[in-house]
């Protein structure tokens, strides 16, 4: 059995080095190395042994034809025009933000034209209460939109509430959620990628659109590991000043763009 050997996560980048230092060698920033005493070091035979069963994948053509993903138009012009027209079925969104800035406030009401239209959506907030977020679709005059509302931070019980799958699930946000599977407390790299993980697959195995909210850094990227950026679909920066009456929403990434 291989021998477990620490080694240390960096809070900022998710990079991963074998001993301590004060400031981390990828994205510099300083006192972000925190020891992950879990990780198992195997051997790279044991890794690659070609020897070893595998099941052989399935080969498709390139010169096929291929239908135009389906899109949920959310009726917010912009929002539909950053995404390339609509949330994709089976695709992952991440929006990242200043607090305040008002993430939680347009997904909602995205969430609630959406559900208008005969949509199944549901929205589960880890920051706030149900009642919290009722009282803010109220205020926008959408309080009779059809929405599913929930309080919750568990990934495990957050899926499993689902057994037909919603066209559009809101997480806010990804930073407060938790995953059964590794241990360390929500927020921390480890449980934002896997939390992270365990929601896009979901979107990928059971064909809901995805959207999870992220809280972004003083020099203004995404909280949490970069690998997080690069297993979405479609990454959105929603900037603006609190004091300015207009918001700019840029999209960085988008696979079906």
């Amino acid at each position: 059995m291989a021998k477990p050997q620490k080694r240390y996560v960096c809070q900022a980048c998710g990079s991963v080095a074998s001993k301590w230092a004060g400031q981390c060698d990828d994205c510099l920033e300083w006192n972000t190395l925190v020891e992950d005493a879990g990780a198992v070091v195997t051997p790279f035979s044991a890794r690659h042994n070609l020897q070893s069963g595998g099941r052989a994948v399935t080969l498709v053509p390139l010169d096929v034809d291929t239908a135009l993903p389906d899109r949920m138009a959310s009726g917010i012009g912009e929002l539909d025009r950053a995404l390339g027209g609509g949330f994709v079925a089976g695709s992952a969104t991440l929006i990242g933000g200043d607090p305040g800035i008002g993430k939680s406030t347009l997904l909602l009401q995205a969430a609630a034209k959406l559900a208008l239209a005969g949509k199944r959506v549901a929205y589960v907030s880890g920051e706030e209460a149900a009642d919290q977020v009722r009282l803010r679709a109220r205020r926008l005059g959408l309080g009779d939109a059809p929405v599913g509302l929930a309080a919750a931070t568990s990934v495990r019980d957050i899926l499993a509430t689902f057994p037909a799958p919603p066209d559009l699930l809101v997480i806010d946000s990804i930073q407060t959620m938790h995953s059964d599977l590794i241990e360390g407390a929500p927020g921390t790299v480890s449980q934002v990628r896997a939390s992270a993980g365990e929601l896009i697959r979901f979107a990928k195995e059971r064909g809901s659109a995805v959207v999870l909210v992220g809280h972004v850094t003083k020099d203004g990227s995404i909280a949490g590991p970069r690998v997080l950026e690069h297993m979405v679909d479609t990454v959105l920066s929603f900037e603006g000043e609190r004091s300015h009456q207009y918001r700019i929403l840029r999209a960085v990434k988008n696979r079906f763009g």
